[in-house]
């Protein structure tokens, strides 16, 4: 039973962020009851951090281990993994007892290492779309950029990950003991390790971690921040403090500053005074040889009608120029035939063709009869789960693939631009925690078409 919480483990940790799986998903631990995955967390927080942000996929990855769906529960220590309530406490009709949650063993801030990062400079393919940002990064780097503070901004899948994780590869590498201090973090996890802080009562060590244990930040999807003002004041501090002794920080996000509604002036004047580089979808023969490197990778002869084909069709997310070589590498070695323009086009059937020609009529279209609901619907002021899905998933048609700004976007659906941001930042998450939700969005995305 052990080993199936084990496995279930290595997969999360493949699947989940580095600093998300060590922070809540190392501390549990588990037992296996039927057809049910009974977890147990060190403390209330925890418990009902996972619950309520990793449960999907925690689900997920046991049932590729199990074979089948479990149903899974997640408790503290001590209390009846069904409920969460201590195990004859307030049930049984005695007065709680307070309890200091204290921190995890993983809490105290950790620098990380090369082998924690994927991607790195050599693996990077740069072109017209994406060279100010390599170069800028590049340049964070060996301290070239005349600036100790990078902002990289995209739409998803276009590269800012990537960057990141290579600067962070990067100075890890650096040789002797000049070697700095690398903290990599997305903003969620960022603000997960503060509200833990918070319940412990030990702020002043989250503080202290930050503010002296760094010397280089990177700090990923700070359009998270949005909305958060306890959680702003309190990075606004850190970032201050690390400025102050000459730290790098190197933040990404979907949108540019002057995007970030619900964002404190300050913060946000902060996050603009560094150097601003944005990444734009890779025009055709950046496309060409994000191909041809992948090709290389999976050690697969690509025809160049071929590579025609999927660069001409694939137009905006680089993430689906990857998943196509990959599939179609895999499709050629387990029929064992070679690469051809019939195989390619029936690879290509599972992904969105793109046309240059999209308009927001035609998106409005396309998810009204995805949605089944009608045009005054997506426009509505309802507040339907259905409603506000099809509204979100417009929002982020929109932004992919029209040159319209969030303010024009939320004025076509009678929103504002802040609630055009929130509506494209909720899908991301789940495009990018790959939830259920985030696979039927990604589903609903490839098939767009005018």
């Amino acid at each position: 039973m052990e080993k199936i919480w084990t496995q279930t483990k290595l997969l999360l940790e493949k699947t989940v962020s580095p600093g998300l799986f060590h922070l809540w998903i190392k501390p549990l631990s588990a037992r296996v009851a039927g057809d049910a995955l009974e977890l147990t967390a060190p403390n209330a927080f925890v418990a009902a951090w996972v619950r309520e942000r990793l449960l999907d996929a925690v689900t997920e990855a046991a049932a590729s281990v199990m074979g089948r769906r479990p149903e899974v529960t997640v408790a503290e220590a001590g209390t009846h993994p069904e409920h969460g309530r201590p195990a004859g406490g307030a049930a049984q009709g005695k007065a709680p007892v307070a309890v200091s949650l204290g921190l995890p063993a993983e809490m105290p801030l950790r620098t990380v290492s090369e082998d924690r990062f994927r991607f790195s400079f050599d693996d990077f393919v740069v072109g017209p779309c994406n060279e100010l940002a390599y170069v800028a990064s590049r340049g964070i780097c060996e301290q070239t950029l005349a600036s100790e503070q990078l902002f990289i901004s995209s739409s998803p899948g276009l590269g800012k990950t990537h960057l990141l994780q290579a600067i962070g590869r990067q100075l890890c590498h650096t040789p002797g003991k000049a070697k700095p201090r690398v903290v990599y973090l997305t903003a969620e996890e960022f603000a997960g390790r503060l509200i833990m802080a918070i319940k412990a009562r030990d702020v002043e060590r989250f503080k202290t971690s930050f503010r002296e244990s760094v010397d280089v930040l990177l700090l990923e999807d700070i359009h998270f921040f949005r909305d958060k003002p306890r959680i702003q004041a309190e990075l606004l501090n850190t970032l201050k403090a690390l400025r102050s002794r000459g730290c790098r920080l190197v933040f990404t996000s979907s949108f540019l500053p002057k995007e970030l509604s619900g964002v404190d002036e300050q913060l946000a004047s902060r996050f603009c005074s560094g150097f601003l580089a944005g990444i734009v979808p890779p025009d055709l023969p950046t496309r060409k040889r994000i191909l041809e490197r992948k090709a290389a990778i999976h050690q697969v002869l690509l025809p160049e009608a071929v590579s025609d084909l999927l660069a001409e069709h694939l137009r905006v997310d680089i993430r689906q120029l990857e998943s196509c070589i990959h599939n179609l590498a895999l499709k050629a070695r387990l029929l064992n035939r070679a690469i051809s323009l019939e195989m390619a086009w029936e690879v290509l059937g599972n992904y969105k063709i793109e046309n240059p020609t999209l308009t927001l009529d035609d998106i409005v279209d396309y998810v009204c009869d995805v949605y089944r609901i009608s045009p005054d619907q997506l426009s509505s002021k309802s507040r339907k789960r259905e409603h506000v899905l099809a509204r979100n998933t417009a929002f982020l048609l929109a932004r992919r693939h029209t040159e319209m700004s969030l303010q024009d976007i939320g004025q076509r659906f009678n929103r504002r631009h802040s609630t055009v941001v929130k509506g494209i930042t909720s899908l991301e998450r789940h495009l990018s925690l790959e939830t259920p939700l985030g696979r039927q969005i990604e589903k609903t995305l490839e098939r767009v078409s005018p």
